[in-house]
C-alpha cells in the first residue's frame, strides 16, 4: 500500500511539473541563436537583400523550422503571404521585386492573439541604397544583428512556445517579415491584408536588433505606453541585463505598421553601434549570453500578458 501511495504522489508530481507548473525561466537554447544567426548572416547569404536568390533561402529556412515546430501555417499559400516590394532609395532595373512574410500559428482555441514578429531580409551589397559605408557598397552587408539577432529570437521563441506543453490563454502569431529595409514593407501588407482579424490581436512584440547589447546603455523596451496594461504585465519582471522602457509606439521597425492600426506594441532593440547597416555586422560580434537573457526575459513579458483581459490602446504621438 505504501509502494502505491508514493507512486500516486510521484505521479502526480510529474503532472504538476509538466502541466501546471510555469518554470520561471524559460528554456532559451543558446546554442540554436547561434546556429540560426551563424546560417543567416553568413558569406554565402550575401546579405538577403530583397528578391534575391539568397533571402528566398533565408525564408525556406524560416519556413522549415515553424514546420519542425508545429506551427500552423497561416500566410495565404502556406505559410507565405507574398507581394510586390519596389526600391526607391536609388534607380535601379529591378525596382519591383517579391518578397514573403512567413507566418505560422501556434491554435490555443484562444478569442486573442499576440503576434511576435521580427524581419529576416537586410542590404544585400548595398547596392539598392541604405548603407552607411560609402566605401562599402558592393560588399556583402551580412545583417547578424541586423536583423537575424530577431530572426533567431523569432525561431526560439516559436520552438519554446511551441514545445513548453502549456496550453496558453492567448494564441500565438510568429511573422518573418520580408522588405522590412524597403519601408516595413512586410508588415505593412500584413496590417493591410492580415491572416487574422487585426480587431483579435492582443499586443504585438517586435525584435529588431537585439545581439548587441551595451551595458553602458541597456536594452530599450519601445512601446510601453501604448496600453495601459503595460505596467501591470512589467510589475515584478526582473532581468539578468539591464532594461528600460519608452513610451512612443512609433520608430524605424515593423512594430510601426501594427501601432498604426492601433494595437499596442513593445519594440525590443539594443541600440545603433559602429557596424550598423555597414559591412562589419557579422555573427562573430553577438553577444550571444546577453541575446539569450533579453528572450527569457521576453517570455516573463509575454507570459504576464497571457492573464490580461483585451488591451486597450494608448496613442502616445
Amino acid at each position: 500500500m505504501k509502494k502505491q501511495i508514493y507512486l500516486l504522489r510521484s505521479a502526480t508530481f510529474l503532472f504538476l511539473v509538466l502541466f501546471v507548473y510555469r518554470p520561471s525561466v524559460a528554456q532559451i537554447n543558446q546554442d540554436n541563436l547561434k546556429k540560426h544567426i551563424f546560417y543567416l548572416a553568413d558569406d554565402k547569404m550575401k546579405g538577403r537583400g530583397t528578391g534575391s536568390k539568397q533571402v528566398r533561402k533565408a525564408a525556406n529556412y524560416i519556413e522549415k523550422e515553424f514546420k519542425k515546430y508545429g506551427l500552423q501555417p497561416l500566410g495565404e499559400k502556406g505559410y507565405r503571404q507574398t507581394f510586390e516590394a519596389r526600391v526607391r532609395r536609388v534607380a535601379v532595373k529591378d525596382s519591383i521585386r517579391q518578397a514573403d512574410n512567413i507566418i505560422g500559428f501556434i491554435d490555443n482555441g484562444a478569442p486573442y492573439t499576440v503576434v511576435v514578429g521580427a524581419h529576416y531580409d537586410h542590404l544585400g551589397d548595398g547596392s539598392f541604397g541604405g548603407s552607411r559605408d560609402s566605401l562599402g557598397v558592393g560588399k556583402i552587408h551580412n545583417g547578424a544583428d541586423d536583423n537575424a539577432s530577431g530572426v533567431a529570437g523569432l525561431l526560439e521563441l516559436a520552438r519554446h512556445y511551441s514545445s513548453n506543453a502549456i496550453k496558453e490563454k492567448c494564441n500565438l502569431l510568429f511573422i518573418a517579415f520580408g522588405a522590412e529595409e524597403l519601408g516595413l514593407l512586410g508588415s505593412k501588407h500584413f496590417t493591410e491584408n492580415p491572416t487574422i482579424p487585426l480587431s483579435n490581436i492582443q499586443w504585438m512584440l517586435n525584435m529588431d536588433m537585439i545581439g548587441r547589447y551595451n551595458p553602458d546603455n541597456g536594452l530599450a523596451i519601445i512601446g510601453y505606453g501604448t496600453s495601459s496594461r503595460f505596467p501591470a504585465i512589467f510589475e515584478g519582471v526582473t532581468s539578468d541585463i539591464r532594461f528600460y522602457t519608452s513610451k512612443d509606439g512609433n520608430g524605424g521597425s515593423d512594430q510601426t505598421s501594427f501601432y498604426r492600426k492601433h494595437i499596442p506594441v513593445l519594440f525590443f532593440h539594443t541600440g545603433g553601434h559602429e557596424d550598423y547597416h555597414k559591412p562589419g555586422d557579422d555573427p562573430e560580434k553577438i553577444d550571444y549570453s546577453s541575446l539569450k537573457a533579453i528572450l527569457e526575459l521576453e517570455t516573463k513579458v509575454i507570459d504576464n500578458s497571457m492573464d490580461q483581459p483585451k488591451m486597450d490602446f494608448i496613442w502616445t504621438n
